[in-house]
């Protein structure tokens, strides 16, 4: 018997069995499927996150004040002593294996442009900080250190601002006001996008960090020339462990940190993330591994159960065929067969259900997704050597069986 019409007789027993065969396969359907869920949506949250830190910089270091303790309490993170200029002059100047630094300090304030307003973010931020973020304009330039240090009026905008305010029009070299403070638009920032936490990144105008201080904010922080957050991009030849340490050493000198005291700032490598979400992925991947392999497991047992069961059902047939003639080899196959059939149905079945799960999740906007095709392909060929592991034992016992006491069986 060819390899065709084996496929038809067994696509006819299992029909016979309809009910019988689907409840079989519901094993492999859902393992095939919940896998397909999984992986798509862990996929599609992985690269998010991986697009989120790369938004920031792989070589990126950032700094903040700690909690501060009065009278017993402790107060929480960011409540400790701002930096200062001076810090990231300290930064720069006395720190090996440092590509750029820059500090910024951030508030809120309404936007006015030809009548129309809008209220959303803006950070001050020095000359160097677009290089730290690896973040640039798209259209315009950015500000120059002198600019940073007479605080001019200058500010470049971000996507989602230029379009509310200006819509399709070109905003460079138009005058806008932020707050009372008119400024001059030199530039438009690129596209980012929403963070991983659904933040609007473009929504956000920067200048420079003396005019946003002076004129715009005018926080009184008990601190000369604050800063809420310093960046400092690692040199690509350095080493990172060893400039996190140099910057923490510094810093406790610089904020009087007595030794065996605990510090009032944080340094967070972003690269740390990386390597921590590398980890947590893989760990993850196996978790993913053994439950797709749990439920193929169960699901294969489910077959050879079946299969167990047809071969006792169909004993006359199998008696009736070797005695006209057919080999063992040929009852072997066509039972291996129908085992295959029938997982490999399940893994269909299963793989178009998880792209529909995975689907209906993504339209929820609760997560995105990523569907691999690799991952589709695994997933069919280990539902088809389900089939072929689980249906051996029952083929073979099948093949074995003499003709006579087959063609007696009751």
């Amino acid at each position: 018997m060819n390899i065709f019409a084996a496929i038809r007789v067994a696509l006819t027993a299992l029909r016979v069995n309809a009910l019988r065969s689907a409840l079989a396969m519901l094993g492999v359907v859902i393992g095939v499927s919940a896998v397909i869920v999984m992986v798509s949506v862990t996929e599609g949250a992985s690269n998010a996150i991986e697009e989120q830190i790369a938004s920031f910089g792989a070589n990126l270091l950032i700094i903040r004040p700690g909690s501060s303790a009065f009278g017993g309490r402790r107060g929480g993170a960011g409540t400790a002593t701002f930096m200062n200029d001076e810090d990231v002059e300290a930064i720069r100047n006395e720190i090996d294996g440092i590509a750029a630094v820059a500090g910024e300090m951030s508030g809120t304030s309404t936007f006015v442009a030809d009548g129309v307003n809008w209220s959303t973010r803006i950070q001050g931020v020095h000359a160097e900080y677009f290089e730290t973020r690896d973040w640039f304009p798209s259209s315009g330039r950015s500000f120059y250190p002198e600019e940073v240090s007479s605080g001019a009026r200058v500010i470049l905008i971000g996507r989602t601002l230029a379009r509310e305010l200006y819509g399709a029009s070109d905003p460079i070299g138009q005058i806008i006001r932020v707050g009372s403070t008119p400024m001059e638009i030199i530039g438009v920032m690129s596209e980012k996008g929403q963070s991983s936490w659904g933040q609007d990144q473009d929504d956000v105008a920067l200048a420079p960090i003396n005019t946003v201080r002076d004129r715009i904010l005018g926080y009184d922080l008990g601190v000369r020339d604050p800063v809420f957050t310093i960046y400092a991009e690692i040199d690509a030849s350095a080493n990172a462990d060893m400039v996190t340490a140099d910057i923490e050493d510094l810093m406790r000198l610089r904020r009087n940190i007595q030794p065996g005291a605990e510090d009032d700032f944080s340094v967070n490598n972003l690269g740390e993330f990386i390597r921590a979400r590398n980890e947590t992925e893989s760990q993850l991947g196996l978790l993913l591994a053994a439950a797709a392999g749990i439920s193929l497991l169960v699901g294969g047992i489910g077959i050879m159960n079946i299969m167990l069961v047809s071969t006792t059902e169909r004993t006359r047939e199998i008696g009736l065929r070797l005695a006209v003639g057919a080999k063992r080899a040929d009852i072997r196959n066509q039972f291996l067969i129908e085992s295959v059939v029938l997982c490999f149905t399940g893994g269909l079945l299963g793989l178009l259900i998880g792209i529909g799960g995975a689907a209906y999740i993504e339209s929820l906007d609760q997560f995105p997704i990523e569907i691999q095709p690799s991952v589709a392909l695994i997933a069919i060929g280990a539902s088809a050597f389900v089939g072929v592991f689980f249906g051996f034992y029952p083929a073979h016992r099948a093949s074995r069986l003499d003709p006579i006491e087959a063609l007696r069986f009751e």
